[in-house]
């Protein structure tokens, strides 16, 4: 296991060198000036050449691209060019908010759709059936944008039972008073997706072989669906999970400035509307970096749920 770790951790490197060649080539040569956006329409020529000069854009551009890698390495971006923050304070400080709505939407998903799923493969062909799957198509048909108005009404407007937006330095707090609202409206958009992914999954597995072999030997239909059919299916079950997980992290982005929340995703957006180029690059390089530890993650994951998975 510590070899195949060793192994996936080095083949990631030539990756994240190929993500941060990319990035640096966006911004440097297809992205506006850096110094014409800082010194703004109405700046002078010996200001916006000042302003090269500082930001170090006047150097060869193989001398910007390892300055470029060592701040990847080093965690040091600088500082915001919109707020003069650093942006590594700005990532510490942000983050928590992030956290705090997108681990229980991400645990509420797995733990809500996953036995829905199961229990919906069950009674396959029942009306039962037939109907989470056309409410999951409606609700896969639906933006998330309604999602948000009608729940903001209904659920803070009408019934008074979550505030709109808000923040606070508690993190309980911000749990139970502030998170809940965005949290369940996520996880209501959410699970449709998963639970006709996750059917599916488990759809393959009942019609294996195995199963009937193991009906036939008198098993209960308890001890086949969670002993064999439950572990087989989550080889593709984590699989989703693993690649989906960036996507929540970017779809708790729009939550934040739905809901007002202080979080990294409405720094990423307000960076972006101000071409604000140490947070948007610092974001794209450490997301990428990421998505590969969730893939490595994966994989061993793979090996604890099935142990006839050989890693290698």
């Amino acid at each position: 296991m510590a070899a195949y770790l060793l192994r996936r951790l080095w083949q990631t490197i030539p990756t994240l060198a190929g993500v941060i060649l990319l990035v640096f080539v966006l911004f440097k040569f297809f992205g506006g000036d850096p110094a014409e956006i800082l010194a703004g329409q109405i700046a002078k020529p010996d200001q916006i050449a000042a302003i090269r000069q500082q930001l170090g854009l006047d150097q060869p551009w193989w001398i910007q691209l390892w300055i470029f890698v060592k701040q990847v390495l080093t965690f040091d971006w600088g500082r915001s060019w919109a707020t003069n923050e650093a942006v590594s304070d700005l990532f510490l400080t942000r983050l928590p908010a992030t956290l705090t709505v997108m681990v229980p939407i991400l645990v509420l998903e797995v733990i809500l759709a996953i036995p829905l799923a199961l229990a919906v493969a069950v009674v396959r062909g029942s009306l039962t059936d037939r109907a989470v799957m056309v409410l999951t198509t409606v609700a896969l048909a639906i933006s998330f944008l309604v999602y948000v108005i009608v729940g903001q009404w209904l659920f803070a407007f009408k019934l008074g039972w979550f505030p709109v937006q808000g923040w606070s330095g508690s993190v309980w707090t911000n749990l139970v008073t502030y998170a809940p609202l965005p949290v369940l409206l996520a996880v209501l958009v959410s699970l449709a997706p998963q639970t006709r992914l996750y059917r599916s999954f488990f759809l393959d597995e009942i019609d294996q072989d195995y199963v009937r072999t193991a009906r036939a030997k008198g098993l209960t239909e308890r001890v086949i669906l969670l002993r064999h059919v439950l572990r087989n299916a989550m080889i593709p079950i984590l699989t989703s999970i693993g690649t989906g997980l960036p996507g929540i992290f970017v779809g708790s982005f729009l939550i934040e400035v739905f809901f007002s929340i202080p979080g990294l995703g409405r720094e990423v957006l307000l960076a972006v509307n101000r071409s604000d180029y140490p947070v948007i690059q610092a974001v794209t390089v450490y997301l990428a970096a990421i998505t590969m530890l969730i893939n490595v993650l994966t994989d061993v994951l793979y090996k604890l749920v099935d142990p006839r998975v050989v890693l290698k």
